[in-house]
This record gives C-alpha cells, structure tokens and sequence, in this order.
C-alpha cells in the first residue's frame, strides 16, 4: 500500500482475483465458487495463466485457501441474511464480486466495500465499463489508511447504521495489520449492535504450517517485504480467540483449515485442498 491515490488494485488483490478464475478454468468440478468477475475487471492479457504465479500445480494450495475462504464468507452472508441481517460490511475489499455474481441476494442488503481511494476509484470505472453499474444499495467507502483515515468514520457518513446488526468480513487483511490496529479493529466491531457477527482470517506462524506449504509461504512473505507491505501478524488460534475475548464479542470461535476442508473439498481425488495451519477464521458474534 505504498501508494493509495494509484488508480488500480494492489498484486495481492489481483492474484486473488486470478487464482479465484483459475480455479473454475482447471480445477475439474464441482467448484468451490465460481468466479470470472475479478478476472474480467483486472483484464490481465491472455498470456496471465502463463504468469509464474498462476502455475496451476504449484499454487494449488494457495488457489485452495483462496476459493475456500471466500466460500466460507458467501455461505455465512448468505445465512446471515436469512436471519434479517441487512448489512454487509467488507473491510479490504479488493476485487470482492459478491455484489455482482449475487445480486439477488446482494440487493436484500446495504453492501459497504472498504478499501484503499486508488483502488475503489479504478473498480468503479471498471464496473461501469463491463456494464455492472452501481445499484444504490452498493456503497464504496474510500479510507486512506496512509494518511492516518478512520474506516468507521467513513462507514458510518456512507450510510452504515450501527444501530442494526450487520455481518463484518475481513479477508487476507490481518496479517498486513499489527495486534494493535487488529485489536481496535475487533473491539470496534465488538461493540456493533448485539447479533453483529465478525469474520476475520488471520495466518498461523509460518513454522505451524504444512511442510510443504512452507517454501510457497515464505517466497510470499519475501514478495510482501519487497513490495513494503510485509506479513507483520500471524496468531495461534488460542491467541486469536483470547484477544476477540478480550475485545468483547460475546460469542467466538475458530474454523480451522481442516473443518473448511471437510465443508468444500471431502470426497475430491485431484488433492485440491487449503492447507493445514495457514490461513484460518476467527468468527464473533458482538
């Protein structure tokens, strides 16, 4: 994030759209998720499957995490709907499609998309290029976190009504952070309207991680620092819990990458799966 006023998204937030594209074009189903919008937006050229990257073997773990993740996301706002919830707060956004593969669910709510000027600036043209539009129930929050910007001051002169539960997600974000911007993140979510619910991923310290996810995590952290945007917190779960504990959510719990495992990739033969000991959720309930 060295640059916030650049009009276009961060790699990390374009990896993520590509891989979640990957997985639906070599990936045998049943898919995960399927998702081509964020491939469309960031319109990389045909030679991005041939980017070292994009490697369908040698990122299969990672392109795993990925899809499961954002599964495990949709799956809980779209249960949180069902249960009244009626905003939908995504902090990072990125190239997050949601709003434009589901809008039949997505237009039931106020959907906030919080992320960096540059980066929301560039996926509004791109939207309304590719002829998405943007409905009024879909608000994009600018926060210029260099400059010392308040997401919660900006989520709330966008429309947010903190006095109705919502669900918060906040995906591939926390490890960027240090525990204590993470902690004023939980605790400002903590005290939402009670039935708010939180969900967070965090990465567990490289040395619990699978073996052979080691070498892959570790060129990542590397990439990370080059780009000044390095991996600065990793949580055990025990360490999580006890700081959303600690924040004020009534209510918590980790979903492992084994259980997301279970949920999304029981019974496939081709060995796609998130890896043990990675990127995992912290899920709270305010």
């Amino acid at each position: 994030m060295r640059n916030p006023g650049k009009l276009a998204p961060d790699d990390t937030a374009l990896r993520v759209a590509l891989w979640r594209a990957l997985h639906v074009e070599v990936d045998p189903p049943p898919h995960v998720i399927e998702d081509r919008v964020g491939l469309d937006l960031a319109a990389p050229g045909e030679d991005w499957r041939g980017r070292p990257d994009m490697e369908p073997v040698a990122t299969k773990f990672f392109r795993a995490s990925i899809v499961a993740r954002a599964r495990f996301v949709e799956d809980l706002v779209v249960d949180q709907v069902g249960q009244g919830v009626s905003q939908y707060v995504i902090l990072g956004a990125g190239l997050d499609s949601f709003a434009q593969r589901k809008p039949e669910i997505a237009s039931r709510l106020k959907i906030f998309e919080i992320d960096r000027p540059g980066t929301q600036a560039w996926k509004r043209r791109r939207l309304v290029e590719l002829g998405y539009g943007i409905p009024d129930w879909l608000h994009f929050v600018p926060v210029d976190f260099e400059a010392g910007g308040s997401w919660w001051k900006e989520l709330v002169a966008a429309g947010f009504d903190d006095g109705k539960p919502a669900i918060i997600v906040s995906t591939g974000v926390s490890m960027y952070l240090g525990k204590d911007a993470n902690m004023a993140t939980l605790r400002q979510v903590a005290a939402l309207a009670p039935g708010s619910v939180f969900a967070m991923t965090f990465l567990l310290p490289l040395q619990l991680a699978d073996p052979e996810l080691r070498p892959g995590l570790k060129m990542a952290e590397k990439g990370t620092r080059a780009n000044a945007t390095p991996f600065i917190s990793f949580f055990t779960p025990v360490e999580i819990l006890a700081l959303a504990r600690e924040a004020g959510f009534s209510q918590t719990r980790h979903v492992s990458s084994a259980e997301l495992a279970e949920l999304y990739f029981a019974g496939r033969t081709d060995g796609l799966r998130p890896p043990n000991n990675a990127e995992e959720f912290l899920v709270g309930i305010a």
